[in-house]
């Protein structure tokens, strides 16, 4: 396998002809020494793999477990090409039960950078990152998670002093924020679309208060009110107002 990665190389795919060309016994000697390169290589060349391996599969995930919240539960994975999943269980309506929500969608650029450059700076959460200080009001058990295929960190706290920790917990709160309108406007335009212009002029100030991030991942609900000609044309409005903020956070115009 190895010596036919090798002889893809037009060098050594023209060394190898050119000693069977001149005398076979001479080619087998090529041979030979492509051989002893290749065993030499192969170290290498396994190291490389594993490295890339390593990159293609680094993820960050945070956890935010809050019993007085809704939901209650929440996660977010980012892996290193950008790629989110976010998961909650939780209630809309008072009378509802809890359903599990699930959306996935592809993180900005900057914020993708920017996570995973917080977590180096974290040192990607091996060590304690809580402040300790028991006098602090409880905000939820938050979990910060790095993987990549060499290391497994994992790092629990209620308040960190780390401003990378503190960066992170702000922009996954943003993100938690955002996701969640998208599971209640689901819901919304399902059942109760006269619900929707109350939760939509929510989101438009949470947005102009910086207060939510990566927009564009509810884009495809957002679109789906927009172009559904039985909801109001001021909630259409709105909605089309947000896919607009979305795009231009994600394209930094």
């Amino acid at each position: 396998m190895i010596l036919a990665f090798l002889i893809r190389g037009p060098l050594i795919r023209a060394f190898l002809i050119r000693g069977f060309h001149i005398h076979p016994m001479s080619g087998w000697r090529a041979a030979r020494v492509v051989l002893a390169v290749a065993a030499m290589c192969a170290p290498s060349i396994a190291q490389q793999t594993a490295n890339a391996s390593a990159v293609s599969t680094a993820m960050v995930t945070f956890t935010l477990d809050f019993p007085q919240s809704n939901p209650a539960h929440y996660s977010i994975v980012v892996d290193a090409a950008g790629h989110a999943r976010y998961e909650c269980t939780g209630t809309v309506a008072e009378d509802s039960e809890e359903q599990p929500y699930r959306a996935e969608f592809q993180v900005s650029a900057g914020n993708r950078e920017r996570i995973f450059d917080w977590t180096k700076q974290a040192q990607y959460f091996a060590g304690k990152i809580d402040s300790g200080n028991k006098k602090l009001a409880f905000t939820g058990t938050k979990l910060l998670s790095f993987q990549d295929g060499r290391r497994s960190n994992t790092a629990r706290y209620n308040y960190s002093a780390l401003a990378a920790v503190q960066q992170l917990t702000i922009l996954f709160q943003n993100m938690g924020a955002t996701l969640d309108y998208g599971r209640r406007l689901s819901y919304y335009h399902r059942y109760q679309k006269l619900a929707l212009d109350d939760e939509l002029k929510r989101m438009e100030t949470q947005a102009k208060n910086n207060e939510l991030d990566e927009i564009q991942g509810v884009a495809p609900v957002l679109q789906e009110i927009f172009e559904d000609a039985s909801v109001i044309n001021v909630v259409r409005a709105r909605a089309k107002e947000l896919i607009e903020m979305g795009n231009r956070t994600t394209t930094g115009r």
